[in-house]
């Protein structure tokens, strides 16, 4: 039941032009079911799909741009890099979807389920309404299929977050909706209409919330390391425990006058400050974003949840350092020494771990390069999508469901690593 539907051409236009009758109540018509369906790259901008069945469907890179898709059922579909821009999607059930980088500019989201994607009733039927309810086994079994597939068939029964890691949702009408759970790292909701929306637990660290709605919004638990939310009015949020962003002068004056003298040390090629020496330093949810510290002594120095968009991490030594769940996303760590460190969850997006040029003194090349090392560094649910890894030293590397879409491996030493699809190797 899990696997996919190919549909022609002529075969998804009697589809849309059934589910066309359905909608308005003329003989023949038929409810649209593209389950499962192999839709990557279509085009069904300006439809109206209201209501139709799109469970575990492939519209990865598609266009939904203004397609009416209210109450639909869009349960762990994959709409990666789609266009869903102006799109309706009121009361929609997106659990359990992919939606990275996908652009719901200006979409209307209002009571959208986002939450995990689970076998209990979600979307229209959640609150005993919409087609699903009359079908609700029906419902259930293909549920149960996407949701086996999403976990490469494993089990089930656990919950698969929502994900909407770097989309785009800037003016997008969330009011309602219910988010609880899900990932919305390194996202752009700027000026997005929030008020009501259930945000607790949601990764939001490198999010972009300025200018945002947030009247009523819940962020119990959620994760707002580097989150910006300028131009935001908090006075009517819900923070509850929300974790925020540790700023720099809170860090400690030690690792502060460190930092300093570092940047001075690499802005003056040694001449002035000193390279910094940070081993075994405490900078969890450190807002490090866009700082200098290349060739910086940073060895088992505790960096979970930190932000580090944009930093400079060249020739940096980070082996056995703990970077769980960091956001390095844009960061250059060009021939850095991660070996053995722990970046389990890590967003590694468009991340530089290719060589690093080697310079003398006085910043001339010397053409030669050092290669980055992440030789048994845990990588697992690591998101490195775009990534480059040219000659980097992967061996016995842990990359266990890493997404690693379009990383750039070239060169790469790969020896008895663990590379995503790949089964655990024995100890």
């Amino acid at each position: 039941m899990s696997s996919v539907s190919f549909f022609r051409p002529d075969q998804l236009a009697e589809v849309l032009d059934r589910h066309a009758r359905w909608i308005k109540g003329q003989p023949g018509g038929v409810r649209a079911n593209l389950a499962m369906a192999d839709l990557e790259g279509a085009d069904l901008s300006q439809r109206d799909l209201r209501g139709a069945r799109l469970v575990g469907a492939k519209l990865a890179r598609g266009r939904l741009n203004g397609t009416n898709l209210a109450g639909a059922d869009l349960f762990g579909v994959d709409l990666r890099d789609a266009d869903i821009s102006r799109a309706n999607l009121m009361q929609t059930d997106l659990r359990g979807a992919r939606l990275r980088a996908a652009d719901f500019s200006n979409a209307n989201l209002k009571g959208a389920d986002l939450r995990s994607g689970t076998l209990e009733p979600g979307g229209t039927a959640r609150r005993g309404s919409g087609p699903d309810v009359q079908d609700a086994e029906g419902t259930r079994l293909i549920h149960k299929a996407a949701l086996a597939r999403l976990q490469n068939e494993t089990t089930a029964t656990g919950g698969i977050p929502t994900d909407l890691t770097g989309a785009v949702l800037r003016g997008a009408n969330l009011s309602d909706a219910d988010l609880s759970g899900s990932i919305l790292q390194n996202a752009d909701l700027s000026g997005a209409t929030l008020n009501g929306a259930n945000l607790t637990g949601v990764r939001l660290n490198g999010a972009n919330l300025s200018g945002a709605s947030l009247d009523g919004t819940r962020f119990d638990n959620a994760d707002l390391v580097g989150t910006r939310m300028a131009d935001c009015d908090l006075s009517q949020a819900d923070m509850g425990t929300a974790q925020m962003t540790r700023p720099i002068d809170s860090v400690g004056s030690e690792i502060q006058h460190a930092i300093f003298d570092h940047e001075r040390w690499i802005d003056s090629f040694g001449q002035r400050g000193r390279r910094a020496d940070l081993d075994g330093a405490d900078l969890r949810r450190a807002d490090l974003r866009n700082v200098n510290l290349s060739a910086a002594s940073m060895r088992g120095a505790d960096l979970s949840a930190a932000a580090l968009t944009g930093a400079r991490l060249i020739m940096t030594d980070l082996s056995g350092a703990n970077l769980e769940g960091a956001n390095l996303m844009g960061a250059d760590l060009s021939g850095a020494n991660l070996s053995y460190a722990v970046l389990n969850g890590a967003d590694l997006t468009r991340v530089r771990l290719g060589p690093a040029e080697i310079k003398d003194p006085s910043g001339r090349p010397t053409g030669r390069s050092w290669a980055a090392n992440l030789m048994g560094a845990d990588l697992r649910r690591a998101l490195m999508v775009g990534t480059c890894l040219v000659q980097a030293n992967l061996a016995e590397a842990n990359l266990e469901s890493a997404d690693m879409d379009g990383a750039d491996m070239a060169g790469a030493k790969l020896q008895r690593a663990n590379l995503p699809g790949k089964p655990p190797r024995r100890r």
